[in-house]
């Protein structure tokens, strides 16, 4: 009965009326439902699948569900699974694409609202993604359903996991944050994602890029994610597997989503750029000799490869890591690769157009790599430098308007915070640095300023303007340069010539841009408004513009007239009777009205291009009408319009009260300085004297470590000593117990006696040792005392005086203990001498006993041996003559001592002295200094109350200063107190 159906709906031609499309997907789903053969379901489902692009709506509203339980159930066959997966894709995609189906199915005929419906394409096309936005929100209405998915996708069998990946991809499409949110939750959701790029079968690997792209679309953090799953590394494999910019579309679709991956993400910036991957770009745009015939795809792969460029050194990143991508870039030969394709021939169009901009972010506010780009040259006979050889280009009306656009972008790059490329381009407009054998960038701004092209004028104006942005040296230099304007006739100023051009009513385009570099040459540079002024047509004609009433395209005129105008008197010093400050703004109020001409300078930050240049440096237009604000000078009105409103509007009394106010904040702002740099002065003073008490300490310890080792030698002597007095008084009671035993008693004398002498010369020693020590001891006096009189000249405090009295107590100690020593060598000695004594009783002994003998040949041989003993003890004496002597010595160095430490007291007393003295003075100077911020204060309250605006940022940075003098007072205080205590 099953295969009987089958038959009937899907290859036979039963008998009887054929049943509709509907009821057809019906039948199935029923059979889907119901059947418990896994072949019946199988068969059921790969008919749903054929019939899924024909009746789109049909299935999914009836059959979904049916679909998401057999994706769940039937895990086990792998063909259910991808007729399921297949017919799913089918019914959620919007994408007009041709049908896959892995069995052919017999037609079925078209009936219902399917027949022959006319709708316009146009109709269509919306109808088709509104089902897929509704089956995709059926589908998504259980986030189970896409963890489900994520399942099926570690299925390594080709029919499960190819239409699992489109599939996953066509729901990303259609409602993106919904099943971003869903797999960002999912447990290694990213990461089986990801396993998709390792896969060997290439249309796998290629749909899972695809599916990637859409996944890290907006969403910050599964870019992160991806990105520490090895992405980068993945990527630019395959890209060099796949042959790099001559590669097919796998290298662009790698390359859209390395560019999601970094685009405004500054943390996989810089894990690029830390995981040494800008080094992996240089061999991307090597380029041959030969260029033509250049492929649409690698023009595609290309340029997408320069747009990743961009996002690494985009202007929108922070400063630090823009930098440091540039300095990468220049050091591994990336940015000089570039240039080379800057200067290379038969590179297309576009390509050349992008490397430019690249280019110029690249060397953008990076002064090595802005150096470099200086130093390029192009291949050209002879060769000229790359800056010249662009700027012919922005010149040159023939050339495409986005290349000029490109090229003066460039060159703003180039002088962004340049100030030594900004002198070299004036320099080349100077009359002592023109060569007339080669063209220079001066003479092509020149050129391109008093053209016919109105796009050249303008262009060439704010190329000029960029070359004096922020640099007064600059301005001054450029007043310098004289123009011949014809034969016979004296040469002229540039900034005359660009007033009379200005005059004589050319476009609007040129005027504009004419008037933006008059704007930023004499806005803060009082000489060149002076220079302005001193024309007399310039001020009448600036008048004569602003009070006419003219149409809309003129509004801009004015309003940069009267900006222009305004920055006259703002950085007016006056110099010129007849155009002063005062005389300026009574002109305006006679002949324009002060109110009409703050009006007509709103004209300009209301213009609808203003706040369109305002928003990133590089100069995109639609059109080369719409060129007329330039970034840079958009900030510049910003900072000007306010203050140029408040200055019209001053009165005279109010300017002389401002300019009294000023003089006198300048005058206490020097005072406060001269203030800050003696405290400062002070602060290095104690600096270096606590430096100076450290090494004083360090000196105290090793001096205190020495006399530890003398006193265990002392103790050494005295413990050899008690020996040795023990075993001499043993040795003269045995000599005089018995006469009998004379020579038993001359042999042990001669022995003892002989050691005597040893101990006498290890005395000696000691005493010779001691001697240096003293003398050690005395450089060291020396020494501290030569650390008191530096310490007594500076301006130390409490802590000063407490280490010096530490110092004190050490060297009294010193001598104290000195005493001791000599004390005990004087017992020595005088021990030392006892002990002869007692040799020589020991002596006389024998020879008494000698005269009884009746043996001479005995009493010789006594008597020889004691006249020996005798010249011994003789030498004896004399060697202890001499420890006299010494000891006399010593005893004179220790009164030298005692009188040094007497002087070293009465320096520290004098030190005390001087230290309250200098405490004294600080605490006046601190009180001066206080009564002066408080002037300070009053004035600016003053300023305040007069309607100028005080900068709240030196407000900040005075009650810092005041704070911390304070905390540094405090500091002071507690040192003394504990120094004290």
């Amino acid at each position: 009965m099953t295969m009987n159906f089958f038959r009937g709906v899907m290859g036979g031609q039963p008998a009887g009326p054929q049943p509709t499309g509907a009821e057809t997907i019906h039948k199935l789903c029923d059979r889907v439902a119901s059947s418990t053969l896994l072949e019946d379901r199988r068969d059921a489902v790969r008919a749903l699948k054929s019939l899924s692009k024909k009746y789109r709506l049909e299935v999914g509203t009836q059959a979904m569900d049916h679909l998401v339980h057999i994706l769940q159930t039937d895990r086990s066959d792998s063909e259910i699974l991808g007729y399921a997966l297949d017919t799913l894709y089918n019914i959620i995609c919007n994408d007009e694409e041709e049908e896959q189906d892995m069995a052919a199915a017999p037609p079925i005929p078209v009936s219902g609202k399917h027949k022959n419906v006319p709708v316009s394409d146009e109709n269509a096309q919306k109808q088709e993604e509104d089902l897929g936005v509704l089956f995709t929100d059926k589908f998504l209405g259980d986030s189970e359903n896409v963890t489900l998915l994520l399942t099926l996708l570690e299925e390594f069998d080709f029919h499960v996991r190819w239409p699992g990946v489109k599939l996953l991809t066509a729901l990303l499409k259609n409602q993106c944050n919904q099943v971003q949110g869903v797999i960002l939750v999912s447990p290694m959701g990213v990461s089986r994602l990801m396993d998709l790029l390792a896969d060997s079968r290439e249309v796998i690997r290629n749909d899972g890029l695809l599916l990637l792209q859409q996944l890290t679309k907006g969403n910050a953090a599964i870019q992160k994610i991806v990105a520490f799953e090895n992405a980068f590394e993945r990527l630019l494999d395959i890209i060099t597997e796949e042959g790099s910019s001559d590669g097919g579309i796998v290298v662009e679709d790698c390359l859209l989503l390395l560019v999601n991956l970094l685009k405004n993400n500054s943390s996989n910036q810089n894990f690029f750029k830390e995981g040494s991957y800008i080094q992996r770009m240089k061999p991307w745009f090597e380029v041959g000799d030969d260029n033509s015939g250049w492929s649409a795809q690698k023009v595609t792969n290309l340029h997408l490869m320069l747009q990743l460029v961009r996002v690494m050194v985009s202007p929108v990143n922070s400063p630090g890591a823009t930098s440091s991508c540039q300095k990468s870039m220049y050091q591994c030969g990336l940015l000089q690769q570039l240039c080379t394709i800057l200067m290379a021939t038969g590179v297309p169009a576009d390509i050349l157009t992008e490397t430019i901009n690249t280019v110029s972010e690249v060397i953008r506010g990076s002064q090595i790599n802005q150096d470099y780009f200086a130093s390029v040259n192009a291949p050209s006979n002879p060769p000229r430098p790359a800056i010249v050889v662009l700027l012919m280009s922005m010149v040159n009306e023939r050339q495409p308007f986005v290349l000029r656009c490109a090229v003066l972008y460039c060159f703003q790059c180039f002088l962004y915070k340049n100030q030594k490329g900004q002198g070299e381009i004036v320099a080349t407009l100077l009359p002592s640095t023109i060569d007339a054998n080669s063209i220079s960038a001066g003479q092509l701004l020149c050129g391109g300023l008093f053209s016919a092209d109105s796009l050249s004028n303008w262009c060439a104006a704010v190329a000029l303007a960029h070359a004096l942005q922020d640099n007064l040296t600059q301005k001054e230099q450029l007043l310098r340069v004289q123009l011949a304007t014809s034969l016979g006739k004296p040469p002229v100023s540039l900034l005359q010539q660009c007033t009379n051009i200005l005059s004589q009513g050319s476009k609007v385009q040129t005027r504009v841009g004419l008037l933006m570099l008059l704007c930023t040459w004499i806005s803060n540079c009082p000489i060149a408004v002076t220079h302005f002024l001193h024309n007399q047509e310039n001020v009448p004609f600036l008048t004569g513009q602003i009070s006419e009433n003219l149409g809309e395209d003129e509004r801009l005129v004015q309003g940069l007239c009267a900006l222009l105008l305004g920055i006259c008197i703002y950085y007016n010093d006056n110099s010129l009777e007849n155009y002063t400050k005062e005389k300026l703004k009574q002109l305006i109020e006679k002949r324009i009205g002060k109110e009409n001409f703050v009006e007509k300078l709103g004209f300009v930050t209301k213009h609808e291009l203003y706040s369109r240049a305002a928003q990133k440096p590089q100069p995109v237009f639609p059109s080369p009408e719409q060129m007329l604000f330039d970034h840079e000078f958009t900030k510049l009105v910003k900072e000007l319009e306010g203050v140029i409103t408040k200055a019209v509007h001053k009165t005279s009394e109010e300017e002389k009260k401002e300019e009294e106010v000023k003089k006198t904040l300048e005058q206490h702002d020097s005072i406060v300085i001269q203030y800050k740099d003696l405290i400062r002065d002070q602060d290095t003073q104690i600096q270096e004297l606590r430096e100076q008490v450290s090494t004083l300490s360090l000196n105290s310890e090793q001096m205190q470590n020495q006399i530890t080792q003398q006193q265990s030698q002392i103790q050494q002597h005295k413990d050899q000593y008690n020996i040795l007095k023990l075993k001499l008084g043993k040795d003269s009671q045995g000599l005089s117990s018995s006469h009998g035993e004379g020579a038993h008693v001359n042999g042990l004398h001669s022995e003892e006696l002989s050691q005597l002498r040893e101990e006498v010369e290890e005395l000696r020693r000691q005493h010779t040792l001691q001697h240096t020590q003293l003398s050690d001891k005395d450089s060291l006096i020396n020494t501290l005392r030569c650390g008191a009189a530096a310490a007594a000249q500076t301006a130390e405090g409490g802590a000063g005086g407490s280490d010096n009295t530490e110092l004190l107590g050490e060297v009294e100690s010193l001598r104290s203990r000195v005493q001791a020593q000599c004390a005990e060598i004087s017992q020595l000695q005088t021990e030392r001498l006892e002990l002869i004594r007692r040799a020589e009783a020991v002596s006389s002994a024998p020879a008494s006993s000698s005269e009884s003998s009746a043996d001479t040949v005995t009493v010789s041989e006594l008597e020889s041996r004691l006249a020996a003993q005798t010249t011994e003890a003789e030498r004896l004496k004399e060697e202890c003559r001499g420890l006299r002597e010494g000891h006399a010595g010593l005893e004179q160095q220790l009164a030298s001592a005692q009188s040094t430490v007497a002087i070293e007291q009465t320096e520290k007393t004098k030190l005390q002295q001087e230290v309250q003295e200098s405490k004294k003075e600080q605490d006046d100077l601190l009180m001066l200094l206080a009564d002066q911020d408080q002037k300070i204060l009053n004035l600016k309250q003053r300023l305040r109350d007069l309607g100028e605006t005080i900068d709240e940022d030196e407000d900040e940075i005075d009650a810092r200063d005041q704070f911390g003098e304070d905390d540094d007072d405090d500091d002071d205080e507690e040192e003394d107190e504990e120094n004290n205590d």
